[in-house]
C-alpha cells in the first residue's frame, strides 16, 4: 500500500479523515500524524486529550505528548506540561537533535514558551465541575475513565513510518505523574524498516513490557502486524497475571512497513484505520479467548 494510518478510539475519526486526505495527496506522514492528533487536542468534546482534558488531583490539566520518526529513530517527548495548546507539536520539535529530546514539567514549559508554541488554558468549566464533584471521593484511578490516549501511526508514500501521541493522563492523577504515552518504546515506537506501534490504557502496566517496542520487534522477527500485536499484549498480560494476579486495561495498534495493521486489547476498544485501499472507518476490537476479534462498525460517521 502507498499509504496507511491507524489511530486509537472513536475520537480519532475526524483526525483520521484529515490524515488520510493528506497522505492521499502525497504529503509527509509526520505532518499528517501531527495534524490528526492536533485535531483531537483542540476538541473539547474529548476529555482525555488537550483542551477539555480531565484534571489531576489538584484540579489542573497537565498534558503529555510524544513523536517518533521511523527513518532516523529520533523521538521527542514532553511530560506534565501545563498551559499549552499542543503537546504533540512541541514533542515533534524535540525530535531533531541528539540530546534534550524528552523534557518535563517547568523545563518543557520554558522550552515551549521560548520557542513560540501557542499557550492555552486547557481547563474548561465542565471539567472544573467534574473535579469539584469528585475531589472528595475515594476514587480508584481508571485508564479508561473517559477514554485515554489518542495515538496515530502513519505510513506515507515514501514508505516512511511515524508515531504521534497525546493525552491528559489519568483523571485525578498525582502531581508529576507520567504514564506510558510520552515514553518511547512504551507508549509509541516507529522504525521505517519494520513497523510502528502505539499503546493506550494503564500506562504503568504498559511500561512494564515496553509494549510498543515489543510489537515492532516481533514484526522484525517475521510476525505479521496482527500476530505481533496479539503476542506482545498477551505475553505481557499473562506475565502480569502470573506475578500480580491481575492485569489492567491495555490496547495496542500497529502498522507494518507495508501498511497492514494489527490490533490487540484486553478490553473492548475502538480504533480507526485508512489506507489507499480503505476509506477512513471505525472498528471495534474485542478480546475473545486470547484472540482479537475485529468488526467494522461503519465508515462515514
Amino acid at each position: 500500500m502507498k499509504y496507511a494510518a491507524i489511530a486509537t478510539w472513536k475520537m480519532s475519526y475526524e483526525g483520521m479523515k484529515i490524515c488520510a486526505d493528506m497522505l492521499e495527496r502525497g504529503e509527509n506522514g509526520a505532518d499528517a500524524a501531527i495534524a490528526a492528533v492536533s485535531n483531537v487536542e483542540d476538541d473539547p468534546n474529548f476529555h482525555s486529550v488537550g483542551y477539555g482534558g480531565r484534571p489531576d488531583c489538584r484540579g489542573r490539566v497537565f498534558l503529555d505528548g510524544g513523536f517518533m520518526d521511523g527513518n532516523t529513530l529520533h523521538f521527542g517527548s514532553v511530560g506534565s506540561i501545563e498551559g499549552f495548546r499542543s503537546p504533540v507539536r512541541i514533542a515533534r520539535s524535540l525530535a531533531k537533535g541528539d540530546a534534550n529530546n524528552f523534557l518535563a514539567g517547568q523545563g518543557a514549559e520554558q522550552y515551549a514558551r521560548e520557542n513560540g508554541f501557542e499557550e492555552r488554558d486547557n481547563l474548561i468549566p465542565e471539567m472544573t465541575e467534574l473535579y469539584e464533584k469528585e475531589k472528595d471521593r475515594l476514587k480508584a484511578l481508571s485508564a479508561y475513565d473517559g477514554h485515554d490516549t489518542v495515538c496515530f501511526c502513519t505510513k506515507d508514500c515514501t514508505d516512511s513510518l511515524y508515531a504521534a501521541v497525546s493525552t491528559s493522563g489519568l483523571f485525578m492523577k498525582k502531581p508529576g505523574r507520567l504514564g506510558d504515552s510520552p515514553v518511547p518504546g512504551a507508549g509509541f515506537y516507529a522504525d521505517s524498516k519494520t513497523g510502528c506501534a502505539a499503546a493506550t490504557g494503564m500506562g504503568e502496566e504498559i511500561m512494564k513490557g515496553a509494549l510498543s517496542f515489543t510489537a515492532v520487534y516481533l514484526m522484525k522477527t517475521g510476525l505479521s502486524a496482527q500476530d505481533a500485536a496479539e503476542k506482545a499484549l498477551t505475553d505481557l498480560q499473562n506475565e502480569l497475571i502470573e506475578r500480580n494476579g491481575y492485569a489492567q486495561a491495555m490496547s495496542l495498534v500497529c502498522l507494518d512497513k507495508e501498511g497492514n495493521y494489527g490490533v490487540s486489547t484486553n478490553v473492548p476498544f475502538t480504533f480507526t484505520y485508512a489506507s489507499e485501499k480503505d476509506s477512513p472507518a471505525l472498528y471495534e476490537a474485542v478480546n475473545t479467548g486470547g484472540r482479537t476479534m475485529i468488526t467494522k462498525i461503519k465508515g462515514e460517521l
